[in-house]
C-alpha cells in the first residue's frame, strides 16, 4: 500500500509521545489537581453540538431535529460499530451494510467526520466506533451547510482527541462466535503546553454466516499544542485495516412472506472469497480566536483508502429438474465471480468564522465560511459468469462449497476506471436574536462541482444553490417551538451523462418543510423532541420508458430526469437521567414515503420504497445499584413490515438486548447479550436472488477493562 512506510514513520513518533514527564519543565505548583467525585450530571444527555451549524449551540436552541449518542451510551451498549447503534436513532434503520434508510430514503454517503468529508469505511465496509467519541445525527436535508447528499439526514462521527486529562487504559473482550480483542489507551499532558493520545485496538471474530469472519485493527491517536492564549492546533492520525473473510455478504432466500427457505447461516460466498480495507486519515484543525466574539475553526483532512475485494454473487435460479421452469424448487442458485479494486484519494479543506454582534437591537451570531473537497478513485473490475466461466452452481439445501476454484476462473476485463470529483463552495448563516423568545436562522450554500467519469470519459460541471431558514419560539426556557424548511440536492453520476442525451441531466433535489417543539423536563434532566416532516424530492434519474435500444437511440436518452417522491413522518425522542441511578433514551419514528409520479429503482411497484418501515421504536435504560457500584440495562428495538427490491415481504421484528455493569476499584466488568431471546428475523431485503439480510443471532460480549 503506497502509505504504508507514512504509517509506520506516524505510528513510531507519536507512540514514543508517551507522558516522560522528564521532559516536562512544568513544576507540582503549576499543575492544578482537580477532584472528580460521583457519576457525571449529563449521562445519556448532551445537550451541546456543532452538527447542523457549525457553532456551538444548545440543541433547545436550534430549529432543527439532532440527536447526541454520548460515548457512555456507546459503552453501554458494547455498540463496536455503527449498526449497533441505529436502535437509538428515531427515523433510521438498517438498508445493507452501513447503508441505511433515513427517512424513508436510502443513504450510504451523507457521512462525516468532525463536521468534514472523508470516510474511510467508504464502499461496503461498516464504521467502528473505536476511534469515536460520539455520534451525532442531523434529521433533514444538510445541504445548506454540507453539500450535496440524500434528504433524510446526515450523521456525524466526533473522533476521540488528545487531552490534558491523564487516561490510561486496557480494555480485553471475548465472546461468542469466538470473538476475541484488545484495546489500550493512553492520553495526557507531555508538558504545559502539549498532550498527546494513542490508541490500539484489535479484534477478530467469526461470523453465524458460512465462510465469513472478521478481523479489525486501528491505530489512532495524535497530540494537541496551545500555541497561546487564543490558539490552538489539534493533529491527528487514524489507521485502520480491515480483513473481512467470506464477504461481501448478501442475504438469505425467502418465500414471498419473508420466511428464510434455508438457514440464516446461508452464505453464496465461498471461503477463499475476502473484503480487505487499508486506510490512513491525516487531520489538522487550528482554532483561533481573534477576540471575544470572532473566531476561526479550519480542518484539513487528508484520505487515502484502498478496498479489494473478491466474492460469488447469486444470479438466477438454474433449472436442474428439466421441468421448463427455474425456481426454487431446483435448489440451485447460479452464480458469477466478481473482483474488484479500488482506491481513494481525498483531500478537504473546511474554513468557518464565527463573528458575533448587535446592530438595532438584534443580536446576531453570523457563521461565514466554505469547503474544497478532491476525490481521485482508481477501479479496477474483473467477471467470470456462471459454469462457461468456471464458476460452479451452488445447491442452497445441500451446500456444496469448495467445488469451485477462482484461480482457473476466465475472467473478463469489465474495463472499469475511476472518476475524479472536486466540489468548492461558499457558505452564510445568521442567527438573528429579535427578542428572548423569538429567533430566525437564514443560511444559503453555493456549490460548484466538477465529475469526470474516468469509464466515458464523460465531464460536466455545474453549480447549485441550497438555502435553509428556521424560525425558533421559546416561551419559556424549558419549550422550544421551531419551524424549518431546508433543501438537498445530489449531483448527477457523471457515468450517467453519457446515456442522457443532448438534454443533461440535473442534480436531483429534495425540499422539507419541519414543525417541531423541544421540552426540557426535571430542570434539564430530560429533553424530549417533537417532529413532523414531508420532503419531497424530484429530479430522479430514471430510465426513460419510451428508449428503445438500437431502435430510437439518436432521438431518445437512455436517461431522464422525472418524477416525485414523497416523504411524510413523525418522530418522537426522549433522553436523559429521570434520577441519580435511572438513565433512559427513546423514541419512535412514523415514516411513509411513496413515489407521487415517475418510478425509481428504490421501489418494487413504483410507489412504496423498499426497506422503509412505517413504524419503528427503540428503547434503552441503565440503572444503577450505588450500594454494589453496579448496574443493569435492558434495551428494545422494533422494526414493522417492509418490503423487498423485488417485493417480498421483510417481517416486522422486535429484538431486546440486557448488559450488566459491575466496578472493582479501578476494574469495570461489563457482559451485554444482545438478542436476549435469538430472535431469528431479517433486518431488510434485498433481492429476490439475493434473499433478505439477516439480523444476528444471540451474542454475547464480555468486556474487562482497566484504568491506571
Amino acid at each position: 500500500m503506497r502509505h504504508s512506510a507514512i504509517a509506520i514513520a506516524i505510528f513510531s513518533v507519536l507512540s514514543t509521545a508517551q507522558p516522560a514527564y522528564a521532559n516536562d519543565t512544568s513544576t507540582e505548583s503549576d499543575i492544578e489537581t482537580i477532584e472528580v467525585t460521583g457519576r457525571a450530571q449529563q449521562f445519556y444527555l448532551d445537550s451541546s453540538t456543532r452538527v447542523g451549524t457549525k457553532t456551538d449551540s444548545d440543541i433547545m436552541l436550534i430549529p432543527l431535529s439532532v440527536q447526541v449518542l454520548t460515548h457512555q451510551l456507546i459503552a453501554d451498549q458494547a455498540a463496536r460499530d455503527i449498526t449497533d447503534l441505529y436502535r437509538s436513532i428515531a427515523g433510521v434503520s438498517e438498508f445493507s451494510y452501513s447503508g441505511i434508510t433515513f427517512r424513508g430514503f436510502r443513504d450510504d454517503a451523507n457521512v462525516f467526520y468532525d463536521g468534514v468529508r472523508g470516510d474511510p469505511f467508504s464502499g461496503f465496509s461498516v464504521p467502528q466506533l473505536f476511534n469515536v467519541e460520539r455520534v451525532e445525527v442531523l434529521k433533514g436535508p444538510a445541504a445548506a451547510l454540507y453539500g450535496g447528499g440524500e434528504p433524510g439526514g446526515m450523521i456525524n462521527y466526533v473522533s476521540r482527541q488528545p487531552t490534558f486529562n491523564e487516561r490510561r487504559n486496557v480494555t480485553v473482550t471475548g465472546g461468542n462466535f469466538s470473538l476475541a480483542g484488545a484495546s489500550a489507551e493512553f492520553t495526557g499532558g507531555i508538558t504545559d503546553s502539549v498532550a498527546y493520545r494513542f490508541g490500539a485496538f484489535y479484534e477478530a471474530q467469526d461470523s453465524f454466516r458460512n465462510n465469513a469472519d472478521a478481523e479489525n485493527i486501528e491505530l489512532a491517536g495524535g497530540a494537541l499544542f496551545v500555541l497561546g492564549d487564543s490558539t490552538q492546533l489539534t493533529t491527528t492520525y487514524d489507521y485502520i485495516v480491515q480483513n473481512l473473510g467470506g464477504n461481501r455478504l448478501r442475504g438469505v432466500p425467502v418465500d414471498d412472506n419473508g420466511n428464510f427457505l434455508v438457514s440464516r447461516s446461508y452464505n453464496a460466498n465461498e471461503k477463499v472469497d475476502y473484503q480487505d480495507l487499508e486506510a490512513l486519515v491525516l487531520q489538522a484543525n487550528l482554532q483561533h480566536d481573534f477576540s471575544d466574539n470572532f473566531t476561526f475553526n479550519g480542518t484539513l483532512r487528508y484520505l487515502d483508502n484502498e478496498r479489494e475485494q473478491a466474492y460469488h454473487e447469486s444470479r438466477s435460479w438454474v433449472d436442474v429438474n428439466g421441468d421448463g421452469v427455474a425456481n426454487i424448487d431446483d435448489q440451485t442458485i447460479r452464480r458469477e465471480y466478481r473482483k474488484q479494486y479500488r482506491a481513494n484519494d481525498e483531500l478537504s479543506l473546511t474554513l468557518d468564522f464565527v463573528y458575533d454582534f448587535e446592530t438595532a437591537g438584534i443580536d446576531h451570531q453570523f457563521l461565514f465560511g466554505g469547503d474544497y473537497h478532491n476525490v481521485e478513485t482508481d477501479y479496477d473490475y474483473y467477471r467470470a459468469r456462471y459454469e462457461a466461466d468456471g464458476v460452479a452452481n451452488l445447491n442452497i439445501f445441500t451446500l456444496n462449497y469448495g467445488e469451485t476454484d477462482p484461480s482457473t476462473y476466465n475472467l473478463t476485463n469489465m474495463n472499469r476506471d475511476g472518476l475524479k470529483r472536486e466540489r468548492a463552495s461558499l457558505y452564510l448563516q445568521d442567527k438573528l436574536q429579535f427578542s428572548p423568545e423569538w429567533a430566525l436562522m437564514l443560511g444559503a450554500r453555493l456549490d460548484h462541482f466538477d465529475e469526470k467519469s474516468m469509464d466515458t470519459d464523460t465531464q460536466y460541471s455545474d453549480t447549485d444553490i441550497s438555502p435553509r431558514a428556521g424560525l425558533i419560539y421559546t416561551p419559556s426556557a424549558a419549550t422550544t417551538v421551531y419551524l424549518n424548511l431546508s433543501q438537498s440536492f445530489n449531483p448527477v453520476d457523471p457515468a450517467d451523462f453519457e446515456n442522457a442525451g443532448a438534454e443533461p441531466l440535473a442534480p436531483e433535489t429534495g425540499e422539507q418543510v419541519e414543525l417541531g417543539i423541544k421540552q426540557a423536563w426535571l430542570n434539564g434532566r430530560i429533553m424530549t423532541t417533537l417532529a413532523v416532516y414531508q420532503i419531497d424530492k424530484e429530479n430522479l434519474v430514471i430510465n426513460n420508458p419510451d428508449y428503445d435500444e438500437g431502435v430510437n437511440d439518436d432521438v431518445e436518452p437512455a436517461l431522464i430526469n422525472f418524477g416525485l417522491v414523497e416523504s411524510n413522518g413523525a418522530e418522537f425522542t426522549l433522553v436523559g437521567d429521570v434520577t441519580d441511578t435511572i438513565s433512559v433514551t427513546a423514541n419512535y419514528a412514523y415514516n411513509d414515503t411513496l413515489v407521487v409520479s415517475g418510478s425509481t429503482g428504490n421501489t418494487y411497484d413504483g410507489r412504496r420504497f423498499a426497506n422503509s418501515p412505517r413504524h419503528q421504536a427503540g428503547f434503552w435504560a441503565r440503572y444503577d445499584i450505588a450500594a454494589i457500584d453496579s448496574s443493569f440495562a435492558m434495551g428494545v428495538d422494533y422494526v414493522s413490515e417492509q418490503i423487498s427490491l423485488n417485493g417480498q415481504r421483510v417481517k416486522p421484528f422486535t429484538v431486546f438486548d440486557a448488559s450488566w455493569t459491575t466496578r472493582w476499584d479501578d476494574l469495570l466488568l461489563s457482559v451485554n447479550v444482545k438478542n436476549l431471546f435469538d430472535k431469528v428475523y431479517a433486518v431488510s431485503g434485498f433481492s429476490e436472488r439475493n434473499g433478505h439480510f439477516p439480523g444476528e443471532p444471540r451474542e454475547v460480549v464480555v468486556q474487562l477493562s482497566y484504568d491506571f
